[in-house]
């Protein structure tokens, strides 16, 4: 198997790209650092095409050791043929190895190897012999051994055809058939289950709260929705007792009311639609299976075992053929048809969270702000806390203006002098419970003391899981969780990237079944994503936390410990080649991180930039061949070069700094742009000093929004009225969208017309569709 033209193929790029991509992985290189500072040597690949090849490469290479493992096994057996050998090395998946392998795989005893240990090898031979003159029956006969338990011919035939049967099943060319027909022309069929025992009712209700279940006990459909109930047992968001354990399952076995009786084909069922079956099933309300042709199968299988021929044993082929589909074949084909489109399903869900999650990384911060977290809460009261611009956290303290306290007076009075003694800017108030209450008194407050204060609406997503986590305590360790989480809320606001990287990314609420998938695949996935958002980026070296720099290409948790540690041991960093200091910290590692991790006011106004070292010299040419010094990139009178470039010959200035043309360029963006912040270019967090309820909605009205989620079917947009309203995918633009993907991204600020308002279900469908038009036509 030749993996790099395997991979050049699939990934559509040239050989000696892949070459050279494998030889940088090889030598340690990480994927930021390949994407970043290795173009020349890859051809400018990308991090989302180099995510897939180190994925392929690593499939490739574990299937490469299988197949090892597979010839070893099958020669050790002395089984092995030059035929054999050829298709296990031809293999590209492990379905076809391992369908190769099955035969000769160590297994249970099963009834045909009964059958052959007792010497009915023969029988089954006669039985497939179309020459065969002997009636089968009177051949069977020579066969009764009462010693061996073969009591008569019926006996002895039943187990030939055991033999027979498992022969079939063993068969890739069978199997490669038969699954492929499965594929094509079989259907996913459900059906409702019947209801369980009342004693496991609080069990299933405690379940069916769902995936991403969180401080207000918020749950997702099977299509990804929100419910707004709370976990069972739990109060609601009016602070009264949770509906009863038998409406909770109610509500959950209504989820699955559409799936009762339900049938598509295999070929075309969507993503979504797989992992939402596979969680009814799981939640047992449904029962799943797979409906293949059945009469066309065993038409194929006994046209492969010449049961046309006039022969004795065609008959028992016939049966043994039947055996092999129902006992043997249907059930494995099933389970691997239905592995194979739960993988499918999963990596698609798994690339939609990653986009949505890379695009929540990468809002704009709200530099320069003083922020006031604001942490919702009923009983236990709102938590606050003041970050400064630098995400200093200035104070915290509890108010309870929310039910049953409902101390608003006394409350406002403690909101006025925190916004006064330190200078507060924006208020960032979580989603959660207590949410909508809480911003109808800062809006009130707000409008009374007309203080120039504005709030906004962040989602509070995993803020319940940070503050209760090793790195909130860390982080925080005089602080409870409620100060942890009120923190959290406003450092997410003035800084997303670097506050969100320390929270489970399953956590974060912008994906879907995001707990019904592969623990690991996802975990991995996701931690790429992170990576290759934290590098384009790039952290101050000297204000990052040991978990944003855990990130950082080449440098390791415990690194990134030793970082901190160094830091404050010594003082702040004055120059990138100080990192050489740090414990565990070597030249490798120095080379793959340097150019990620930036220092302001340094000695070496480059540290400042994402030029990396190796191109310092080379950089210096290019300020002296502009006429600028490495001062002038403080005061940003560089920024003229990027004019200036337009008329000199790249090429030239190529041969002049032995810079290869992608490194030129970016070279000169960076001279250009001394310590650009990337996420500049996204548009800022919607500011609110007003409140909006769901009844106050109106059909046709336009309104400004916020992309929080990005679903198969649509996206999931934030008005101001605390329930998300669906743009479904039909919605999203004149034209046909195949991926919601390729029209929004998650922080998005977007105008939509509001289509319908659901109260009594809090269901809000909105479109994007000629929204500048409605506005006109109102």
């Amino acid at each position: 198997m030749d993996i790099t033209k395997i991979i050049s193929g699939e990934l559509e790029i040239k050989n000696w790209q892949t070459e050279a991509v494998i030889r940088l992985i090889d030598e340690g290189s990480t994927i930021p650092f390949i994407a970043r500072y290795r173009k020349e040597a890859t051809g400018a690949l990308d991090d989302t095409v180099l995510r897939k090849f180190a994925e392929r490469l690593t499939y490739l290479r574990a299937l490469e050791d299988r197949k090892k493992t597979v010839i070893s096994t099958i020669e050790s057996q002395g089984k092995m043929t030059p035929a054999l050998a050829e298709a296990v090395e031809k293999a590209q998946t492990n379905a076809e190895l391992e369908d190769l392998y099955r035969p000769y795989r160590p297994k249970r005893r099963t009834r045909a190897m009964i059958a052959r240990e007792k010497g009915l090898e023969p029988l089954a031979r006669f039985l497939m012999d179309d020459r065969a003159e002997t009636d089968a029956k009177a051949e069977a006969e020579k066969y009764i051994d009462a010693e061996k338990g073969i009591d008569d011919a019926a006996q002895a035939l039943q187990m030939a055809q055991d033999i027979i049967a498992e022969e079939i099943s063993d068969s890739p060319e069978e199997r490669a058939w038969i699954r492929r027909t499965a594929e094509e022309k079989g259907e996913i069929v459900t059906a409702r289950r019947k209801r369980r025992a009342s004693k496991d009712a609080s069990k299933d209700a405690a379940e069916g709260s769902g995936e991403g279940a969180g401080k207000n006990g918020t749950s997702k459909t099977p299509d990804g929705r929100t419910d707004g109930g709370s976990a069972a047992g739990g109060k609601n968001a009016s602070g009264k007792k949770a509906a009863p354990v038998n409406q909770k399952l109610e509500a959950r076995e209504a989820v699955y009311a559409n799936y009762e009786d339900f049938r598509e084909p295999v070929r075309s069922i969507p993503g979504h639609r797989i992992l939402a079956l596979n969680r009814g099933e799981k939640e047992e309300f449904l029962t799943v299976s797979i409906d293949v042709p059945e009469e066309e199968v065993l038409r194929h299988m006994e046209r492969r075992l010449h049961c046309d021929r006039r022969a004795s044993g065609v008959p028992y082929r016939k049966e043994a053929a039947k055996d092999a589909w129902k006992r043997l074949i249907l059930p494995q084909v099933t389970t691997e048809v239905r592995g194979e489109l739960t993988a499918k399903a999963e990596e698609g869900a798994i690339g939609v969270f990653g986009a949505n999650l890379r695009q929540l990384l990468l809002q704009p911060p709200l530099s320069g702000k003083t922020v006031l977290g604001w942490d919702p809460a009923f009983r236990t009261g709102c938590k606050l806390a003041v970050s400064d611009p630098e995400g200093k956290i200035l104070a915290t303290t509890v108010i309870y203006p929310t039910a049953p306290q409902n101390k608003v007076k006394e409350a406002e009075e403690v909101l006025e002098k925190l916004i006064r003694r330190y200078h507060v800017d924006v208020i960032s108030v979580g989603n959660g419970t207590a949410s909508r209450e809480s911003e109808k008194i800062i809006a009130d407050f707000l409008r009374r003391t007309k203080l120039p204060v504005k709030y906004a609406i962040v989602s509070e997503a995993g803020a319940s899981v940070y503050s209760a986590s090793e790195t909130a305590a860390k982080e925080f360790p005089n602080f409870d969780v409620g100060q942890r989480s009120s923190a959290s809320i406003a450092r997410r606001l003035q800084d997303p990237l670097a506050e969100l990287v320390k929270i489970d990314p399953k956590a974060i609420g912008v994906g879907q079944y995001q707990h019904d998938m592969n623990e690991k695949r996802m975990d991995e996935a996701l931690r790429g994503v992170v990576e290759d958002a934290v590098n384009s980026v790039g952290v101050n070296l000297n204000t990052a936390s040991a978990v944003l720099l855990s990130f950082i290409s080449g440098i390791s948790a415990t690194v990134a410990e030793n970082i901190v540690k160094y830091r404050e041991e010594h003082g702040a960093f004055t120059t990138r080649k100080e990192l050489l200091k740090v414990p565990k910290l070597g030249p490798k590692a120095y080379e793959q991180c340097a150019g990620f991790l930036r220092i302001r006011g340094g000695k070496e106004p480059l540290d400042m930039t994402g030029v990396h070292p190796e191109s310092y010299e080379a950089a210096r040419t290019l300020l002296a061949h502009f006429g600028c010094s490495e001062e002038d990139l403080k005061s940003g009178v560089t920024r003229s070069i990027a004019q200036k470039i337009r008329k000199e010959d790249l090429k030239k200035l190529s041969a002049q700094t032995g810079l290869g043309e992608y490194t030129l360029k970016d070279v000169i963006d960076e001279l250009s742009k001394p310590g650009r912040d990337p996420r500049e270019d996204a548009p800022a967090p919607v500011l609110r000093q007003d409140v909006m309820d769901l009844e106050s909605l109106k059909e046709g009205m336009i309104l400004t929004g916020t992309v929080r989620n990005i679903v198969d079917f649509g996206a999931f947009v934030d008005i101001g009225v605390h329930q998300d309203g669906l743009v479904h995918i039909s919605q999203l633009a004149d034209r046909f969208v195949k991926n919601p993907l390729d029209v929004v991204s998650v922080g998005d600020v977007v105008k939509v017309r509001v289509l319908s308002v659901d109260v009594e279900r809090k269901k809000i469908s909105l479109s994007m569709k000629n929204v500048e038009e409605g506005k006109k036509r109102r």
